[in-house]
């Protein structure tokens, strides 16, 4: 599995280097580098991502600070010339911290551990249904039979094959339970079941009668699904 990666690092020649040393480790797919860490968040909340080099020293927000908010959803490894935030870096989940300047096999080490446990939790997710909070208890879904999610106020409506689920649970947390490849974020009030699409045009996608928006926030995150599905 390829790991879709991003650099935080506001040093240019630490980004070339590290993107270098990358570049010769194949599980790696480089996607952006940022030099502050509120434009890598930016980026994360509306692309899929599952590994993050992060500097601890950046201006503005720091590597650390940008853990504690929480918004962090990827992987993370910290890349820093100061050992003293070791304690506190494993504290917040980090999967690795590498002292500069490392070697490529020490990246390529940390590297491997993070592909080791997303292909052990993709495996996990790689799940024929799931289960959802309605009003009164939790219900099964088949994802085979859904079609689209969208939100009605404080709520989500699941729409399936022959029924329809109302749930409390946000899309977000669809996002994180259910792949990109499966369920992909296309507007902020839709999911869409990629295999269940009939017809794209001009940033409308088509499932039976219902015609879906794509947001100009959504369209690389879901244009990028549709290449990995060989769209």
């Amino acid at each position: 599995m390829k790991l879709r990666s991003v650099i935080v690092e506001d040093e240019p020649l630490a980004v070339e280097r590290l993107a270098g040393l990358l570049s010769q480790i194949p599980e790696v797919d480089l996607l952006a580098s940022f030099d502050r860490a509120q434009n890598a968040l930016t980026f994360l909340q509306s692309n899929p991502v599952d590994l993050l080099f992060l500097d601890v020293s950046l201006g503005g927000m720091s590597g650390l600070e940008l853990l504690e908010t929480s918004l962090v959803r990827a992987e993370v490894i910290l890349t820093t010339a100061h050992p003293e935030h070791a304690l506190r870096a494993f504290d917040l989940k980090v999967a690795d911290y590498l002292l500069k300047p490392f070697t490529l096999a020490r990246l390529a080490q940390g590297v491997e551990q993070v592909r080791a446990r997303l292909s052990t939790a993709r495996s996990a997710v790689d799940l024929e249904f799931i289960f959802v909070k309605t009003e009164f208890r939790l219900e099964r879904v088949d994802l085979r039979q859904v079609l689209y999610i969208e939100g009605e106020g404080d709520y989500r409506r699941i729409h399936l094959l022959r029924r329809q689920i109302l749930t409390p649970e946000t899309l977000g947390d669809f996002e994180r339970r259910v792949p990109p490849e499966v369920l992909c974020r296309v507007h902020k009030s839709y999911l869409v079941a990629v295999g269940r699409i009939d017809a794209i045009e001009r940033d409308r996608i088509r499932i039976g009668d219902t015609v879906i928006p794509v947001s100009d926030r959504y369209r690389e995150h879901f244009r990028a699904t549709l290449r990995r599905h060989g769209g």
